[in-house]
C-alpha cells in the first residue's frame, strides 16, 4: 500500500478514537450527573472536554499527513500566528468561554433556578460556555453572554428556597373587630397582621407559594378569598 494511504488510514483510525475517547466521556458524566448543581457543571464541561478531545485528534491526524506537518510547523513558527492569537484571546468570546466556566464551578446559578439577571425574571434552561439562556415567565427566550453574568448582579430565588412569599394588604374600617377578623383570615395565608391603624386600618397577609412564577396568581387568589371573608363579616357589601 502507498505511504500516503496508510497515512491517510492512521489519521482517520486517530480522528475515530478521538471522537470514541470524546463519547465515553461524555457518557461517564452523563450516568453521574443528578443534582442540579452537577447538571450544570456537567453541561459545561462536557462541551469543553468534547470539543478539547476532538481538536487535538484532529490535529493530531492531519500532523500525520508530511505535507500538513510541514505547512503547520511554517504557519506556527510565523508571527503572524502570534499576533492571531493575541487578536483572538482579546475578543469577548474567550472572556465569555472562561466566564461559562467559571460560572459552571462556582455556580451562581443552575439549571432550573429561577433568577433575576439585569432585570429579566426567569427560569435557566442551559449554560453553554459562551451564552446562557433563561425561558421568562411570557415563554421568550432571554439570552445572556457569560461575561455579563459573571460581572453583574444575580437574583436567584431557587439557591436559598424552592419558595417564595405572596403578599398583599387589604384597608378595613378601623372600627371593625380586627381580632375575630385577624383569626379569620389566618385559614386563608400563612401570616396575617394589623400593619396600619388611622381612618381605616390595613391588614396584611402573606402566603408561601413554590417558586416566583405563582406570585401573581397566589396574590390573586388571596385577594378573592379576602373579598369573600369581608362579604360574610358584612364589612363590605355583596
Amino acid at each position: 500500500m502507498p505511504a500516503f494511504w496508510q497515512r491517510l488510514l492512521v489519521a482517520a483510525a486517530m480522528i475515530v478514537v478521538a471522537a470514541a475517547a470524546a463519547r465515553i466521556v461524555d457518557g461517564r458524566f452523563r450516568r453521574r450527573a443528578r443534582a442540579p448543581e452537577a447538571i450544570t457543571l456537567y453541561r459545561v464541561l462536557r462541551r469543553t472536554i468534547f470539543a478539547t478531545i476532538v481538536f487535538v485528534g484532529v490535529l493530531s491526524a492531519l500532523l500525520v499527513v508530511p505535507q500538513v506537518r510541514a505547512i503547520a510547523g511554517g504557519v506556527l513558527a510565523s508571527s503572524a500566528v502570534v499576533g492571531l492569537v493575541i487578536g483572538f484571546a482579546s475578543q469577548r468570546v474567550i472572556g465569555n468561554a472562561v466566564a461559562g466556566i467559571l460560572i459552571a464551578f462556582s455556580q451562581p446559578l443552575r439549571i432550573g433556578d429561577e433568577v433575576l439577571v439585569e432585570g429579566t425574571r426567569g427560569v435557566v434552561e442551559e449554560i453553554a460556555l459562551t451564552y446562557t439562556w433563561l425561558r421568562t415567565h411570557s415563554g421568550d427566550r432571554y439570552v445572556v453572554p457569560n461575561q455579563n453574568i459573571a460581572a453583574t448582579s444575580i437574583l436567584n430565588s431557587s439557591i436559598r428556597s424552592s419558595t417564595t412569599l405572596a403578599e398583599i394588604s387589604v384597608q378595613v374600617p378601623s372600627t371593625a373587630d380586627l381580632r375575630q377578623l385577624v383569626a379569620t383570615l389566618k385559614n386563608d395565608a400563612d401570616e396575617v397582621y394589623v400593619g396600619d391603624l388611622s381612618d381605616k386600618a390595613t391588614l396584611v397577609l402573606r402566603k408561601w407559594v413554590p417558586g416566583a412564577s405563582h406570585l401573581e396568581a397566589a396574590a390573586s387568589d388571596l385577594r378573592v378569598l379576602v373579598s369573600e371573608r369581608l362579604k360574610t363579616a358584612g364589612i363590605i357589601e355583596s
